[in-house]
Parts: C-alpha cells; structure tokens; sequence
C-alpha cells in the first residue's frame, strides 16, 4: 500500500525550502544562492542569514526580522514579503492536511481556516480586486508544484462522484471499500476532497493498512450518525475527526477539493489536500494527474463534467496513451444521465475504445480497471 512522504525527492526540487529542517540542512552546506525559500518562519535565524550567502535567492512569503531582511536584500535576492492578514498562505510550499484545514474546529466551523479562506474569496471575488486575484493564482501554483512533488512516482486512481452520497447510505460504504480495495493494491487515490463519495473513497484508503476488515463497518456506523453537512458542517467534520481519533494510524490518500464550492467543505480523511480557489485548475489538476485510471461512481452534473474533462485528453492523447475509464452503475449512465453511449460513440475506432468500461455495482470496478490497465 502506499505511503505518500511528507516530500517526495526529486532532485529537480532539491534547492526548493519548504520546512526549517531544509533550511538548517543548506546554511550547513554553507549557501543559500540560487534556493527558494517559501513559507518559511526564519524570524529565529537571523545570524544564519547574516552569516551565509544569499546571492541569487528568492524568499517566498518569509518573516524575517529587519536585520537579516535588510542583509539578504543587499546580498541580492529576491523577497516576495508575508501578506498580512490572509486567512491562508499564498506562498505555501506543502500540501494542506485535515487538521491545518479544521484548525478551530471546536469553537465552529466558521472559525476555521478553511471557512474563513472561502468567506475572504466571496468578499474579494465580488469587488474584482486585481491584487486579491494575484494572490489567488500564487496559491494555486504554489499548491499545484507541492502536488507535483507530493505525486512523484506515485501510481494514482481517481474516484469521481458526487457530494450528495450520505454516510449511511450502501453507496457510500460500497465507495470506502472501492476506495480501500485500491489502496491495498499499491494504487495512490485520489478524490475531488469533498463530501458524498468522495469522503467515502479517501475514508477507505485511510483504513486500508488496518487488518480487520470489520473496522470499516465500525467507521461507517459511527459516520451514519451524521450522514450530511447539512444543516451543520461542523458535526459533521467533528464526526470524521472522531474517527481518525479512534483509529490514528490511517493511510494516506490526496483530496482537491476547492473553494469554488464553497457549500462544499474538504474531507477529513485524505492525509494530503490540494485545496484550490480556481475550479478550472482543480479539475485539470485533478485528472491528468490519475496516471491509473478514472473510476466515475453516479454523479450529477459535476461528475458528467469530469468524465468528459478526462474523455478530452484521452480522445486526442495529449497526455499520451489513454488513461482507464470505468462507469460504475448501467442504469444510472445509461437511463438516468445516459452518458455511456456518447462516450463510447467518442471511443469507437480510436485507442481510447480498449480503455473504457461500464460495470453494474462498485465490486467489480477494481478488476475492470486492472484489466484495461493491461491491455
């Protein structure tokens, strides 16, 4: 199963600087010229920047006291300075995690980063400011390299569906065994971060290393307990916590939520989130990075835009060989949203036409997307 690290090596990244410990590591190799510093708190290190060179350097979003601010910027480098009062980081250099996102849980979800990031977009999105929308864009490409580097060598599977799916539901827990089934077969997931199927996915890979298959019903009666997040998010977030709280060593799987949807709060259960406030990047982030294929659960219109986002590349193999399809569940993809037959009229004659498939129940997703893995 696999084990995303805190930072994948790669040495195309090596002069990236995203924790103190980087830091240390590289004023020990005796320069900083040519780094890139982001996101990083060296108030504590100013005789490290008095004392070693820094020609060359960009410091991304990094407090630092006067002292060694005036000293680097002699030297030379380049300082993009904090923006105060941001609910986030723009220049962020890691991916987000559950708990940085529901930081405050306890006194409500509107008091959590995650809430206020999303109300701070509403409010500058509405006055068009050119400045707010820059720093949009920072973050996104900030959370789209540590994407990269978090996804290095890493085999990933999609799951697509929709956030309407409640806990409680057989769908849903249909959803965390597809998702647990994956991660056990050395597959990385990766989900929309959201609720509904989603949630269920990342929850599966999250308790794939456990052994006793029976902890997965246990979770699943716990979460039934509060199947939405409506009317309360914040019972329902506080419910997932109280899961990982239970059973603490859980895997680990990637959610790109967004702040686009802002009714659509981020899942707990995905150890790495790739939150972004432009949905358009989020979706073409999301799918050409499921090098392993695409499993498509029923969906409403969010999830029929997915599986022609990634139909897309697939049709004209602009990523390469097309990438595995699996529809699960005929009657809704040929009756009730009746995508199927397009799709395959799409496929018909091309490569894509070996790699798509509609199965009837989520059991049998697994095996059909090996099987159009190898052929």
């Amino acid at each position: 199963m696999p084990q995303l690290t805190d930072r994948a090596h790669d040495p195309a990244h090596d002069r990236e600087i995203e924790t103190l410990a980087e830091f240390d590591e590289a004023v020990a190799r005796g320069s900083l010229d040519g780094c890139r510093v982001q996101a990083v708190d060296l108030t504590a290190r100013t005789p490290d920047l008095l004392a070693v060179a820094t020609s060359g350097a960009v410091f991304l979003g990094c407090p630092m006291q006067p002292d060694g601010l005036a000293k680097v910027r002699a030297d030379g480098a380049l300082v993009f300075p904090p923006v105060p009062d941001l609910p986030f980081d723009p220049y962020r250099g890691l991916l987000y995690t559950p708990e940085a996102l529901f930081e405050h849980l306890d006194a409500g979800y509107d008091a959590t980063p995650d809430a206020l990031a999303y109300a701070w977009f509403q409010r500058t999105k509405a006055d068009g400011d050119i400045f707010a929308s820059m720093l949009r864009s920072i973050h996104d490409d900030a959370v789209s390299d540590a994407l990269d580097e978090q996804l290095a060598g890493a085999r990933v599977v999609g799951v697509m569906g929709g956030h309407a799916m409640a806990r409680g539901t057989s769908a849903y827990a249909g959803a965390a065994r597809l998702g647990r089934t994956l991660a056990r077969s050395g597959l990385t997931v990766a989900t929309g971060g959201g609720p509904g199927a989603m949630e269920a996915a990342n929850l599966g890979a999250y308790l794939a290393p456990l052994q006793d298959d029976a902890v997965l019903d246990d979770a699943l009666e716990l979460l039934a307990k509060t199947p939405s997040f409506t009317p309360s998010i914040t019972d329902w977030a506080r419910a997932a916590f109280d899961v990982r709280d239970r059973w603490p060593s859980g895997g680990d799987s990637i959610g790109i939520p967004t702040w686009f949807y802002g009714h659509e709060p981020p899942n707990a259960f995905a150890g790495h989130i790739a939150k972004y406030f432009a949905n358009a990047t989020r979706e073409d982030g999301l799918l050409a990075r499921c090098n392993g294929g695409v499993v498509f659960l029923p969906g409403a219109a969010g999830t029929v835009q997915e599986i022609f986002d990634n139909a897309t590349p697939n049709y004209y193999e602009s990523h390469g060989e097309p990438t595995p399809m699996v529809l699960v569940n005929r009657a809704h993809w040929t009756e009730k949203l009746p995508t199927w037959s397009l799709l395959q009229s799409l496929a018909k004659g091309r490569a894509m036409e070996s790699r798509i498939a509609l199965v009837d129940t989520v059991e049998e997703a697994p095996a059909a997307l090996a099987r159009l893995s190898a052929e």
